[in-house]
């Protein structure tokens, strides 16, 4: 998993119910754009985060 600074990052939810999780990665601390990454989520809450199966990142449009 590679992501950017600038990336959106989506925790899916694990039960049924549970609303999936959306941050702004703010800092990639990998190498490479490998994990763990700080992500900044939609509450404010800032945290570093190395992703599991249950995460995907979505890319920022190139030339926005």
């Amino acid at each position: 998993m590679r992501a950017t600074v600038g990336d959106q990052i989506v925790q899916h939810g694990r039960v049924v119910g549970q609303h999936d999780k959306i941050g702004e990665i703010v800092e990639v601390m990998g190498q490479e754009g490998n994990p763990p990454y700080r992500v900044r989520f939609e509450d404010g809450h800032e945290g570093v985060c190395s992703p599991g199966p249950d995460t995907e990142i979505r890319h920022k449009e190139l030339g926005r």
